[in-house]
């Protein structure tokens, strides 16, 4: 399965970073491929879908997690997440201050593709 892909949710193009019950390691490899995938995409035009839902972390994983989302932040309009409870609080946080960038948390990922298309999102982010 490919853990990085876009897909079209109400005419609008999502990139999926499908990180469910993934390990520390594999959670690595994710993050290097939406990197790269983010950083091919004009400024301030991405919409991010990130799902934690089963991950397990650890430091070295948290560390690229924040540097990648910082590294890709121009590139991003609107982010959101899925299974943030699986992600620890301190890594949340860190992630949030480090990045500069609001990630907000959602509990299915219907609910967050609905925000990430919304006008109560582009009036928020915009």
């Amino acid at each position: 399965m490919e853990r990085v892909r876009f897909f079209d949710h109400e005419g609008h193009r999502i990139l999926l970073l499908d990180c469910t019950a993934c390990g520390p390691d594999e959670l690595l490899e994710v993050f290097e491929q939406a990197k790269l995938a983010i950083a091919a995409e004009p400024p301030h035009s991405l919409l991010t879908l990130t799902d934690f839902t089963g991950a397990q972390f650890n430091r070295k994983a948290a560390d690229q997690m924040k540097i990648t989302a910082t590294y890709n932040r121009v590139h991003v309009k609107r982010s959101a997440l899925v299974g943030a409870e699986d992600l620890p609080d301190v890594y949340y946080h860190n992630l949030v201050s480090f990045s500069a960038r609001e990630f907000p948390a959602f509990k299915t990922r219907e609910e967050a593709m609905d925000w990430l298309v919304s006008e109560k999102a582009e009036r928020a982010t915009g």
